[in-house]
């Protein structure tokens, strides 16, 4: 089946220069894993991040957004024996020219609530900056101002589980598109468990899972993608048809902003 490219002309997204253009374009094959999911082109999501234990074991993902800054969940407990992964596809492949880096800050929000799965999000400052290329470069960040329409589809990416039922895992980049679905419609599954600093995508035949936690959620605005979720929590068992959610980059842009600005 022909590739078909998602250009989606978004007008509530803004974009600063130098973010959100891969040098290698996504192509993604109707708007149907991850959960019923498909292999992302090699080099089509270069801000995508692995974040490894000392021992390689890949456990969350995460965006690049700068030179020296990666943004994942909170619930990630990511610390500074951790390293972040850049320019990774294949992880079975020991070809790719990935940088590996180390971590100088780990940033959690203060009103993080590992309760509630409320602002979910950790800044980290690399030790060394990222050598930006073809294969590594960084996403777009979704303005304070942004107004998210529901039923827009958007991309979703990680290494993480492919089933809800077993713990296969792909050595491939995965990618899925999603629909945005509004907090009525999020809240008639789930009820008084969504915050503000919460957006619902999904319930369309796919879903994020275990391992593509801290990944990124991004939309398209002419040729630039930008970051407006961060892979956070749904059903244990990545139900295909239940809302999946993740932590809202417009509401927590300003606490971005002024982490970065300060350190």
């Amino acid at each position: 089946m022909a590739a078909v490219l998602i250009l989606l002309s978004l007008a509530f997204l803004g974009c600063a220069h130098g973010c959100g253009v891969p040098a290698i374009s996504p192509s993604i094959r109707n708007f149907n894993r991850i959960v019923n999911g498909e292999t992302a082109v090699s080099g089509s999501w270069p801000w995508q991040v692995s974040l490894q234990d000392g021992s390689g074991f890949h456990f969350c993902g995460a965006s690049l957004i700068s030179q020296y800054w990666v943004v994942t969940a909170a619930h990630c407990n990511v610390n500074r024996n951790h390293r972040v992964i850049l320019g990774e596809h294949d992880r079975s492949s020991n070809a790719e020219q990935i940088q590996v880096k180390n971590i100088a800050l780990a940033i959690t929000h203060p009103n993080w609530n590992p309760r509630t799965m409320s602002n979910d999000i950790t800044l980290l400052k690399l030790s060394s900056p990222a050598q930006l290329n073809t294969r590594v470069s960084p996403v777009c960040l979704a303005a304070s101002s942004d107004v998210l329409p529901s039923g827009i589809k958007c991309v979703t990416t990680g290494w993480g589980r492919t089933s809800g039922t077993t713990n296969a895992t792909p050595s491939r980049l995965q990618q899925v598109a999603l629909p945005l679905i509004t907090v009525s419609q999020c809240k008639q599954y789930w009820g008084s468990q969504i915050t503000d600093a919460m957006i619902c995508a999904g319930a369309s035949g796919a879903s994020s899972c275990q391992g593509d936690s801290g990944g990124p959620l991004v939309c398209q605005k002419g040729s630039a993608w930008n970051l407006i979720g961060i892979v956070s929590w749904g059903t244990g068992n990545c139900n295909v048809r239940a809302p999946a959610m993740y932590a809202r980059v417009t509401y927590l842009r300003s606490w971005i902003d002024r982490v970065v600005a300060s350190n």
